[in-house]
């Protein structure tokens, strides 16, 4: 449950800091070493999140002791095939910037029929910054 709080308080800052007219700092203090994850490896809790997020498009960060999540979902695709290129992820002085981008299939090879639900999963060691995605 404490968690889930920590979560939703995160979520409501990100969406907060969305709706001030300041200008977020991006400039690079230092690019950040982080190991892309698969679901297996996560905690059941996020897993879930996961689950009820991945139709849509979403961006969601997740704190389990001293490890930071950034997980970035962007939604049903009509096909398989599909991945998603990391091109940055550095700190700021205020937050933590995170730019990806979804990478549509090889057109070179068979390309899955069914739908998918492409996302990428960071872990990090925990800093308590805001999460900047792009």
């Amino acid at each position: 449950m404490k968690k889930v709080i920590h979560v939703l308080c995160l979520i409501c800052i990100l969406i907060l800091s969305g709706c001030n007219s300041q200008k977020v700092d991006t400039e690079k203090l230092k690019d950040l070493e982080f190991h892309v994850l698969e679901e297996e490896k996560l905690p059941q809790e996020l897993k879930e999140t996961i689950d009820l997020k991945k139709s849509k498009e979403f961006k969601v960060t997740y704190v389990d002791g001293d490890k930071l999540y950034i997980i970035r979902g962007y939604g049903k695709q009509d096909t398989g095939g599909y991945s998603i290129g990391i091109n940055e992820c550095y700190l700021t002085k205020d937050a933590i910037y995170l730019s990806t981008n979804l990478i549509g299939p090889d057109r070179t090879t068979e390309i899955p029929q069914d739908p998918s639900y492409p996302y990428v999963i960071l872990q990090l060691d925990y800093i308590d910054k805001n999460v900047i995605f792009d």
